[in-house]
Formats: C-alpha cells, structure tokens, sequence
C-alpha cells in the first residue's frame, strides 16, 4: 500500500481559500493603487538569491537563524528571500549608472524565514515593498513617509487608529557616543545596540542586565534610559540639550514639519524606542504603530540605507524604503473592524445554471454574450432543477440568478433572479 500523504500545509504557510484570497487582493490592491498614483514602478526579483547577500546586511536574526538555505547543482548556496531590500539593491545597481534618477520602484511578493509561527508573523509572508533610488534629499524621505501614510489611509480607519514613529540613526550614533558605548568592542557595542532595538520587549532589569554585561557603568546606562524615554522632540531636547545640533535631531525636525503642513500630524511621533534590527539603515527610520489596545503592536517600518550597493562592488548610492506586510495589516483592518468593506471591492458575480440539456449550446452562448459585456458569469456545467440551483447560488454567496429556459430565448430575453430581495426582471439577449 501506498503511503498516505498529509493534506496539510508546511507549517508557517497556510492556503489561501477563495474567500480568504479576497482578503490578501483587497489588501495588494490598495497597496497597488497608492503606489501607482505616486509614478511608482513595478518590478520583481528572483524567489532565490545568493545566501549571503542576505548574511552580509540582514541583521543577526535572519543571517544567523531564519535563512532557508539550500546549494544548487553548481554547489552554490541559495536562499529563499527573506526579505527584498537587498534582492532589489542589487537589481538596482545592474542599472543604476546609466538610468534617470531617483528611481521610484515597487514589488508585492512572497518570502520566507525559519522562524516561529506566531500571532501576525508566519514563515511564509507577503510584503509590499517602496523604494525610491537616486536621491539623498529629505524630500525623499518625506515622500516615503507620506506614502506609507497614505498607504493607512487608503484602508479609511479611524482618526486614531494607528501612528507613525519617527527616529534617525544618527540620533542613536550621537547618543552611543555620549554614552560611551562607542569605546567598547565592537561585539560588546553591538550587544548594547541589540539591546536598545529590543526596548520595549524587555524588563527594566533585563535591559540594565545586558547593557553591564556589555561593559557600560551606571552614567552610561542611564544617559540611554534618558534617551530613550524621551518620546517627543520637545523631551528629547529636555533630557538631552547636547543633542541640539545633532544632524539626525535636525532631519528629525524638518522631516516632521513638512508632514505637518502637508496635513499628516495627527499620526506623526519622535520615538527613540525605533531603531529597526536591520544593520543597513543608516538615517531616517520609522515603524507604523497600530493603537488598538487587542493589537497594539508595530505593524511595518523603513528607513533610510544609503550604504548597501557596496556588497555588491559598486559604489553606495542613497536609497529609503519600507516594507508593510499581508498579515499585519490583515490584523489591523480585523482589530478595527474594516474587513465589511471588502465586499464593496467584490465584483458582482451572476450564477447561469444549465436548466435545460438540451438549451446547453444557447446557455454557453448566452454567457459568452454576457461577459464581452463585462458580466462576471458562472457557468453550470451539468444539468440542475432550478431549485438545486438557486441552493447552489446560496452556497456560493452568490446574489444573481440568471434563469433562462426555452420561452425565455423564444422571447430574446432572460430572467435575472436577485437572491437577497427576491425580485426577478427581464434583461433583454
């Protein structure tokens, strides 16, 4: 006998029914729709890339633990992508030289990481990706920002549903300097940034645990703390005023006054607490917060990294982007009670049963008249009562009931049944 094969997806991955597909394109629709009304690109990489491009800038969780690697038949070690920021920097640096820039590009696609399945993080995950290549303006990174902005927006939630925490490497460059932490070793030093991007999901105790272990006295912790406390460019200033004249500090300024005039400033925060674990960012970062209290989590973030084309051998080139993901922003629009909007995105499907064998040549006529109109026509492809055929609709959500029998093609015209009111009218063939 056989072996009997699980039905079971691999775990991490799930399968995407009918219904739970017009979710996940609802979702990759309006990421669509707001890309391309900023002139942004589409594009796409490779499933599979060299391994270590991602060892070399994806931070220690994905290069040391969540690859899935695999060698190929030349004895090349391969990953599945984790993520697409360095998969689309080295598309970017085939072309970059000789094309018109900045270069405003796009991609929704799949990757995958071995880590463990859990609420809003699967191992399997699709992501939308935004970049905009060739410019070291602000007003790069403003776009950037006002289009994840407008990203949330288009979802039309709540006012005060979800914020967008602004913070800038260069802040946490200034503030390990001020605190000495620059003077460690590079692993120790690396040990306190680690520290520091994981905040707010570690106790005070554990925090001022790993910053002794990595070799910081009790001053440098707690200019840290200071900092990182100091929600707020107005506190940030208080705490530490020798950050007056910090670069990041004044990109962090400017950045937040231009999305205030453009109308953004009800979602918009400093945050010292957003650092984001990827080691390319080197500028602006952000993370966009969802504040309902059963799903107050990060769902997405960016920033700037200017200096990732030379893994590649080629000279670095500015670039800022960000990242939101299918499943997090599923999670939002379930927590404040969004996903009924869906069905407004649905188009209106018609049910054309085959009530009659011998009319199925005029029946499949029938529905190829009704499609060159646009029609979204589901065909029956056996005979049924019309009973059995009205359940069949039922079953199948469907509203629309096309009924059409001999005295109906007799008169050029067909029935259409609307399930939910119960009213039928005549349409002219």
């Amino acid at each position: 006998m056989n072996k009997v094969l699980s039905n079971q997806e691999p775990k991490g991955t799930r399968d995407w029914f009918p219904e739970e597909f017009l979710l996940r394109k609802y979702i990759f629709d309006t990421w669509r729709r707001v890309c391309l009304r900023y002139g942004f690109e589409e594009y796409l990489t490779p499933l599979v890339e060299s391994a270590d491009i991602y060892r070399a800038k994806s931070g220690e969780d994905i290069a040391n633990k969540e690859l899935l690697t695999f060698m190929d038949m030349g004895g090349r070690e391969l990953s599945i992508r984790p993520e697409m920021t360095p998969s689309v920097t080295r598309m970017v640096t085939k072309i970059y030289a000789s094309s018109a820039k900045p270069l405003k590009y796009f991609s929704i696609a799949n990757f995958m990481r071995n880590e463990k399945p859990q609420r809003g993080r699967n191992r399997e995950f699709w992501q939308l990706n935004c970049d905009i290549f060739g410019s070291d303006s602000l007003a790069a990174d403003i776009e950037i920002l006002q289009l994840a902005l407008d990203i949330m927006l288009e979802f039309d939630p709540p006012q005060n549903s979800f914020s967008l925490a602004i913070n800038n490497r260069k802040l946490i460059e200034a503030i390990l300097e001020l605190s000495g932490a620059n003077e460690l070793s590079s692993e120790n030093r690396l040990a306190v940034v680690r520290t520091l991007d994981k905040w707010n999901k570690l106790s005070l105790e554990e925090i001022n645990e790993r910053l002794f272990s990595a070799g910081l006295n009790k001053e440098a912790v707690k200019i840290l703390e200071k900092f990182m406390i100091s929600i707020g460019l107005d506190n940030l200033l208080k705490n530490i005023p020798e950050l007056k004249d910090n670069a990041g500090l004044i990109e962090t300024q400017k950045i937040i006054e231009a999305l205030e005039n453009l109308g953004y400033g009800d979602w918009l925060e400093f945050n010292p607490t957003v650092i984001r674990g990827f080691d390319y960012y080197d500028g602006m970062v952000f993370e966009v917060f969802d504040k309902n209290p059963e799903n107050r989590r990060a769902m997405f973030g960016g920033g700037r990294y200017n200096g990732l084309a030379e893994i590649f051998g080629e000279k670095n080139f500015p670039a800022v982007g960000f990242a939101p993901g299918d499943e997090t922003t599923k999670l939002f629009l379930e927590s404040w009670g969004l996903i009924d909007r869906i069905k407004q995105e649905v188009p209106e499907k018609y049910y054309l049963p085959l009530l009659n064998i011998e009319l199925k040549e005029q029946v499949n006529q029938l529905a190829k008249k009704l499609r060159c109109r646009n029609l979204n026509i589901l065909l029956g492809l056996e005979e049924q009562k019309i009973v059995k055929a009205l359940e069949f609709a039922n079953k199948k959500n469907i509203t629309k009931v096309i009924i059409v029998g001999e005295d109906e093609l007799a008169q050029g015209v067909y029935k259409v049944k609307d399930m939910i009111s119960g009213e039928e009218k005549l349409e002219s063939i």
